[in-house]
């Protein structure tokens, strides 16, 4: 491996004969300049890895020096030496894009850990994080052997997603790869668990986690009722948990995080069921019998989510919560600049909900459109390009100007998504449903071990369109696929983000509440 190459510009450089004298026993190799104009001539000849600079040089100043290095090699870090304390000096160096910023006298641990923090840090923090990682791995892996209760499954999960996050820049493309494979067999084990649990928590509601159902009673309405502040519940579609925590920074600037948690989506993980669930404060089978009309099964034409404002305005009426209140769905970007636009408006009422469609959008159009699939080839770019959405959105600027004033603030999502790879067989009549993470229908042939089978739509609280209707929902990173034309579907859906089936992913999803700053 070739060595560091340093650079370090100081008028009085004799003086400093002593730690370029430590750094070369370092194992770097050090050139000198004892004036700007002398560096500058080096860097035009030679390419440094990074370059130690005196602010306060006879002739061409440190500052000026610096301008100029960074027209040469931008990318080059320079950290800036100083005897000046002072507070401009600092801004114009900092404002000039310097590494650091060192006050002398300075001593040869400083030097050394400067380049390292500069040079070194990607490599040190990888090395770091893959041996902090090596410790928990062992950790994670017995509490999944262990009969976990849901409170239990959602701090293994976040622990997964948190070394996912902290893994995916490592250098040791090994150990991300044992963070997957670790992560494959939390899918298994919750899948199981989902299995043994579900339709208990159905009959025993007590026993049960935070559910789609309950989660405006339990986590918006309060806010609502403990605060004079008007309060938004933003609800944005198909958001994964990881998902969060990759938005999540850039919202701090705004908004202060009072509670970050997790509610379990229902059955099934899609729009029509989990989030009208939301809205109406009811399971499915509930909804269809208190409003039959507005109601749209699997098999029937017509839109699916056509109602949540009325589902939620009886949701209020039942629990005589008599809010002003207005309903947004944002679904193209010209309603998003509307909402923008709207927004000093919303401050005037006590509850304002949000329905943002477009991560929902994304996971469709990574399906269907090549160029997407590229663009968003894994889990850390899927990641990437939903921060790069958020970032220049209409959303992030909406949330902005709800920041503006005091208020609240409730983010949550209808169900998460999952990175699918292998396919599981199922036939059925023509009138079962397309998606590929859950079937209803009659007669329904599939592989009993991929999936949870509902037998009775009741026991789930889920609607019955005849008298033979049952659910399967598939477990794990698999989808359906029919046996006619097996190949070209399973080649066409495999690596692609589908919902409705059951998986941490889909399931343990993020509800979080903050104030304005």
């Amino acid at each position: 491996m070739d060595k560091i190459k340093i650079l370090w510009a100081d008028d009085e450089i004799d003086l400093l004969r002593p730690h370029i004298i430590f750094l070369n026993e370092k194992g770097y190799h050090v050139e000198t300049a004892n004036n700007g104009n002398d560096a500058l001539d080096l860097i035009y000849q030679n390419n440094y890895d990074i370059v130690f600079l005196d602010e306060n040089m006879p002739g061409l100043s440190g500052l000026e020096t610096l301008l100029r290095i960074k027209n040469i090699k931008p990318d080059v870090p320079v950290v800036m030496i100083t005897k000046n304390e002072a507070e401009e000096i600092m801004e114009e160096a900092i404002g000039s894009k310097i590494a650091d910023y060192l006050i002398k006298p300075v001593n040869p641990n400083q030097i050394l850990l400067s380049i390292k923090k500069n040079l070194e840090h990607r490599r040190l923090i990888s090395e770091k994080t893959n041996q902090n990682y090596q410790q928990e791995f062992r950790q994670i892996g017995m509490r999944l052997s262990d009969r976990l209760n849901w409170q239990e499954w959602t701090e293994v999960y976040k622990k997964i997603i948190f070394w996912e996050l902290e893994l995916e820049n490592s250098s040791d493309k090994g150990m991300y790869d044992i963070l997957k494979m670790q992560k494959a067999e939390a899918n298994s084990q919750f899948g199981k668990f989902i299995e043994n649990n579900y339709l208990d928590w159905m009959k025993n509601p007590d026993t049960a986690p935070l559910l789609s159902h309950n989660l405006l009673r339990k986590k918006v309405f309060p806010v609502v009722d403990s605060s004079d502040l008007p309060v938004f519940f933003v609800l944005i579609d198909n958001l994964r948990y990881d998902q969060w925590k990759i938005i999540q920074p850039l919202l701090s600037e705004f908004f202060t995080v009072i509670e970050d948690e997790t509610f379990c989506s229902i059955l099934p993980t899609a729009t029509q069921y989990a989030r009208n669930a939301i809205f109406a404060g009811m399971m499915p089978s509930d909804i269809q019998k208190r409003f039959p009309n507005m109601w749209v099964n699997d098999d029937e034409d017509g839109g699916k989510n056509n109602h949540e404002e009325d589902f939620l305005a009886d949701h209020l009426k039942r629990l005589q919560k008599n809010y002003k209140f207005s309903y947004t769905k944002v679904t193209n970007i010209d309603a998003g600049k509307q909402l923008v636009d709207h927004i000093p408006n919303l401050h005037q009422n006590r509850l304002n909900v949000i329905v943002y469609n477009f991560v929902d959008m994304l996971s469709h159009a990574r399906t269907d459109m090549q160029v997407i699939r590229e663009l968003a080839e894994d889990e850390k770019a899927y990641r990437s390009i939903t921060k790069s959405w958020f970032t220049h959105s209409p959303l992030l600027e909406a949330l902005k100007r709800i920041s503006e004033k005091p208020c609240k603030v409730v983010i949550a999502t209808d169900h998460g998504t999952i990175k699918v790879n292998e396919p599981s067989k199922i036939v059925g009549d023509k009138n079962t449903n397309t998606n590929l993470r859950y079937k209803v229908g009659k007669s329904l042939n599939y592989e009993k071990r991929d999936v949870m089978e509902v037998k009775n739509p009741a026991d789930a609280m889920l609607p019955k369109m005849n008298i033979s209707t049952s659910y399967v929902f598939i477990k794990g990173d698999k989808f359906f696929a029919y046996p006619n034309n097996y190949n070209y579907y399973a080649n066409f859906y495999r690596d692609t983000f589908q919902h409705g089936g059951i998986s941490p992913e889909e399931m343990i999803i993020p509800v979080i509440t903050m104030k304005s700053k």
